[in-house]
């Protein structure tokens, strides 16, 4: 993806679309694309990596609209927020944050995260969620922030040991769920499968709705990543 194209451009849409639908109870759309425009100048002027571009802008927003929000009082939406880590953040985080949306059509505000990310994407994480008719839209592995931690309603520790982290919120559970690092596909699946019941079960609990349908896997459905 190069800067300046049609696609790039979408994707930066997509980006300030989300942030606008999240935050949009305490920030006019306005400021909101204020800010997006400004990191993208920022990174664009560095150098960044287009692909990496969408994905670093939404982050840095999310971080800045919260820190505002806290600091100036701000409303924000009254949808549960859920941050999921992993140790390395290369697919299950990711993985979890993204069913959770797709499952609650949008009712609950997810984010993912690594203690320690590598920086790299497990080449299944798009293809078990594409056979879902769920998309991937931030896969770039990011670290777990302050910011991120105050805002959760749920931490949900993944595979990570109990002496790994300190990570604490409002609620924080731990989910004993395989590595998908070096894995076949048919392995990525069943991971998928029960990241997809935990998440089920999650929402459960908290009193969101999820979708009626589970998230059967399509045959078509081809990697994207």
């Amino acid at each position: 993806m190069r800067a300046g194209t049609p696609m790039y451009e979408a994707a930066l849409r997509r980006v300030l679309d989300s942030l606008a639908d999240r935050f949009g109870d305490g920030f006019s759309r306005r400021e909101i694309a204020a800010l997006v425009e400004r990191k993208r100048a920022e990174l664009e002027s560095t150098g960044q990596h287009p692909e990496f571009v969408p994905a670093l802008v939404d982050h840095w927003v999310r971080d800045q609209l919260l820190a505002a929000a806290r600091a100036q009082g701000r409303p924000l939406s009254p949808r549960p927020k859920l941050l999921f880590v992993c140790e390395h953040g290369e697919g299950r985080s990711q993985v979890a944050a993204a069913i959770a949306e797709h499952l609650s059509d949008g009712h609950v505000l997810a984010r993912s995260g690594g203690l320690r990310p590598t920086g790299r994407l497990n080449p299944h994480a798009t293809e078990v969620l594409a056979e879902r008719g769920v998309v991937l839209h931030n896969p770039l592995p990011a670290d777990v922030h302050e910011d991120a931690l105050d805002a959760a309603d749920v931490i949900v520790l993944i595979g990570c040991e109990p002496d790994q982290t300190h990570l604490t919120g409002r609620r924080t559970v731990r989910w004993d769920v395989d590595d998908p690092y070096a894995v076949d596909l048919p392995t990525a699946r069943r991971i998928a499968d029960e990241l997809e019941a935990r998440v089920r079960a999650l929402l459960a609990e908290l009193g969101v709705p999820a979708r009626d349908q589970p998230g059967q896997r399509v045959a078509s459905a081809t990697a994207t990543g």
